[in-house]
C-alpha cells in the first residue's frame, strides 16, 4: 500500500540530529525522496546511509543554510536530484543559552536569528517557486516557547514566534498559487536541548520544563514526526496557516500538572523508526560559535 507521501520531494533542515532525523525516516518510510540538509559537522551521511539501507531514496546536503548561497545550493540539489520539490521542513534552529535577557549574550542573539530566522527565511524564498508549481507545503518547527515566550531564553522564543508569525504571512500570500504554510509547534522533546547533561538547561529548569507538561514528560522526535507527516500529506489539504500544538499540554497548563501524571501516562511510547541521534544536536555546534 503506497505511503501517505508517495512520489513527493521533502527538503528536511536539521534533518541529521533531534526531531529533523525523525522526520526524515518518516518521510521516508512514508513513501517520500528526501534530501537531509544540516552543518558539516552533522550526521548527515549517516542518516542517510541509514534510509538507503533501508531501501529509501535519500540525499545528502551540508553547508549553513543561513547563508544565501547554501541555501539555494540545497534547494537547487533536491529538484536536479528528484526533479521537483513538493515539501520543504524547516527545522534547522538552535537552543544555545539560558541566561535573563540582561545577561544573555550578544553573540548567541545573533547565532539565533541567523539559524532559526535567517536560514528558514532564505530558505522559503528559494524554494517557493518551485512548491508553487507542484502546489506544494512549507512546514517550519515552531514552539510553545512562540506562544508563551521563554523565560532565561527570551531570544529563542521571540525567534520562534518569528517562524508562528512568518509561516501565517506565507500562507495568506501563497494560497492564490496553491502552497500550503504551517508550524508545528513542539513543547519539550526528547533531544539533547532539553536533558541537563547536555543542554543548557540547568536541573531547576529541566524540572520546571517537565512538570509543566499535562502529560508530564517530555515527547519523543518520532511523536513530533508523525505530526509533520500529517501536515505534509495530502490528508491535510485544507490545512493551511495553522499553529500545530504538539506540546503534551504545556500551552494549557497551570501550577505543574505533571507532577500529577501517574506512571502510566509518563511513559513514552515505542520507538519505530531506526533513530540514532536524537541527542547529538548540540555536539555539533560549529566551534566559533560555541559558549565559553
Amino acid at each position: 500500500m503506497p505511503g501517505r507521501l508517495e512520489g513527493k520531494v521533502a527538503i528536511i533542515t536539521g534533518g541529521a540530529t533531534g526531531i529533523g532525523e525523525a522526520v526524515a525516516h518518516k518521510f521516508a518510510t512514508e513513501g517520500a525522496k528526501v534530501l537531509v540538509a544540516g552543518l558539516p559537522s552533522d550526521p548527515v551521511g549517516d542518516v542517510v546511509d541509514t534510509l538507503r539501507y533501508h531501501r529509501r531514496t535519500a540525499e545528502a546536503f551540508t553547508g549553513d543554510l543561513s547563508r544565501e548561497e547554501d541555501a539555494k545550493a540545497c534547494v537547487a540539489k533536491a529538484v536536479d536530484a528528484f526533479g521537483r520539490l513538493d515539501i520543504l521542513i524547516n527545522n534547522a534552529g538552535v537552543f544555545p543559552e539560558i541566561a535573563e535577557c540582561q545577561d544573555f549574550s550578544i553573540e548567541n542573539f545573533d547565532y539565533i536569528v541567523r539559524n532559526n530566522i535567517r536560514s528558514a527565511f532564505l530558505m522559503t524564498r528559494f524554494a517557493l517557486p518551485h512548491l508553487q508549481r507542484t502546489r506544494g507545503v512549507v512546514i517550519s518547527t515552531g514552539s510553545e516557547a512562540g506562544q508563551m515566550g521563554e523565560p532565561t531564553a527570551a531570544p529563542y522564543g521571540g525567534s520562534k514566534a518569528f517562524l508562528h508569525a512568518f509561516m501565517r504571512g506565507v500562507a495568506y500570500e501563497q494560497g492564490k498559487y496553491g502552497v500550503r504554510a504551517t508550524c508545528v509547534c513542539p513543547g519539550p522533546i526528547d533531544t539533547a536541548w532539553t536533558h541537563k547533561e547536555t543542554g543548557p538547561m540547568d536541573a531547576k529548569m529541566e524540572k520546571q520544563t517537565l512538570a509543566g507538561t499535562v502529560l508530564g514528560r517530555r515527547g519523543t522526535p518520532e511523536e513530533m514526526a508523525n505530526v509533520f507527516a500529517f501536515l505534509a500529506s495530502d490528508e491535510a489539504s485544507y490545512v493551511t496557516g495553522a499553529l500545530w500544538y504538539a506540546d503534551g499540554g504545556t500551552t494549557i497548563a497551570k501550577g505543574g500538572p505533571g507532577e500529577m501524571a501517574q506512571d502510566f501516562v509518563k511513559e513514552q511510547p515505542q520507538l519505530t523508526l531506526d533513530l540514532k541521534h536524537s541527542h547529538d544536536g548540540l555536539k555539533h555546534k560549529p566551534v566559533e560559535n560555541r559558549v565559553h
